[in-house]
């Protein structure tokens, strides 16, 4: 089984390291053979080869079982054309592996739970799954970069989707719920927007005839981001297109408590890209105090949904609680009476835990 890893900027290497040295240990365990194919995207690609995407990644990753990615972009790189920039290689390797449903799970960690910005009895217990469409929308539209219209600037990105689209990220949306809690939340703006009445109109027609045993509501996504932040534990899976999905996302992750705990997956029919929902952090790359364990329960998402080896991702996910029962952070959690810990002693942590687990 070959796996791409793509550590891309800023603190990307060292929380991938932390990574493979959990995936080593794993793969050892549980007598498992793993190559790893260490390839180049986003700014360091950018600087060596004037791309973003070498083809050379992106031949690598068509191949792989999974890739395993860092972050991607900086500062370093805003003034870089648009077209070769970090952030556009990660919308080009999604459209090009056909990675249109991103999985974002969020659990409020009794770890955490004292760092989220809600009430401790509000955020508690929250448990949701969100399911967002990846490779449409206005992300993917025509755009059109600001120039001078009728002696007016003018920009403008078009929002479009079809019912394909639709459909088989609608069809993840109510898979998912039947392994968990039985209701989705679809999250339109249609009070507005073409393209969300017709979002609802779909995913309706396929509740009513595929899934009649999945509950279903629909919310407007200005509500939803209200009702996250007064109510997060009514939500089970919420389904929703690539910009919203991107907001409430962030807005889930930050509710939780710890950015740095988030893992996510991005699938298709093929192969899948694994990362944490953090982003680069080149403030702190290089120092050794990046939390790693988003990345290493991405890793855990990995071995789940693209090696099929569901025993070798609980291994890890255990591990990362055997780890942090035992008292140590990185510093973006520590506190009173807690360890702290670096980057890699954290990945050394886990790693060991899950051989003696």
């Amino acid at each position: 089984m070959k796996i791409t890893v793509l550590a891309g900027d800023g603190i990307g290497p060292e929380i991938i390291d932390a990574a493979l040295e959990v995936m080593q240990a794993t793969e050892k365990k549980f007598g498992l053979s793993i190559e790893y194919d260490r390839k180049l995207m986003g700014g360091c690609a950018y600087d060596k080869y004037g791309v973003s995407l070498p083809e050379d990644t992106l031949k690598s990753a068509k191949t792989a079982a999974g890739v395993l990615l860092g972050a991607v972009g900086g500062p370093k790189w805003d003034k870089v054309e648009p077209s070769k920039r970090p952030e556009k290689a990660l919308l080009n390797i999604r459209k090009a592996l056909g990675l249109y449903c991103n999985l974002r799970p969020m659990t409020v960690s009794k770890y955490a739970v004292h760092l989220s910005p809600l009430k401790e009895e509000r955020a508690v217990g929250a448990d949701l799954l969100i399911v967002r469409e990846l490779t449409g929308g206005i992300y993917f539209g025509e755009h059109k970069e600001a120039a001078m219209v009728n002696g007016v600037e003018t920009a403008s990105d078009i929002e479009l989707y079809t019912r394909p689209e639709i459909e088989r990220i609608a069809r993840k949306a109510f898979e998912a719920a039947k392994l968990r809690r039985g209701k989705v939340t679809s999250v339109d703006k249609a009070n507005v927007l073409g393209s969300s009445r017709m979002w609802r109109r779909i995913v309706t027609e396929m509740q009513e005839k595929d899934y009649p045993g999945i509950a279903l509501n629909h919310m407007y996504v200005d509500n939803c981001a209200m009702q996250l932040v007064q109510n997060p534990k009514q939500f089970d899976v919420i389904l929703t297109n690539n910009i919203f999905g991107d907001i409430l996302s962030d807005e889930a992750s930050t509710i939780a408590g710890a950015i740095g705990l988030m893992p996510s997956a991005s699938l298709g029919d093929g192969t899948g890209m694994y990362e944490p929902i953090h982003g680069s952090a080149p403030d702190i790359a290089g120092l050794g105090i990046a939390n790693p364990l988003g990345t290493i329960l991405s890793a855990a998402m990995l071995l789940r949904y693209s090696l099929k080896q569901e025993a070798a991702a609980q291994a890890i996910e255990k591990a990362v609680d055997a780890v942090m029962d035992a008292g140590y952070r990185t510093p973006d959690l520590v506190g009173p009476g807690l360890t702290k810990v670096s980057t890699s002693e954290m990945g050394h942590l886990v790693a060991q835990a899950v051989v003696k687990g």
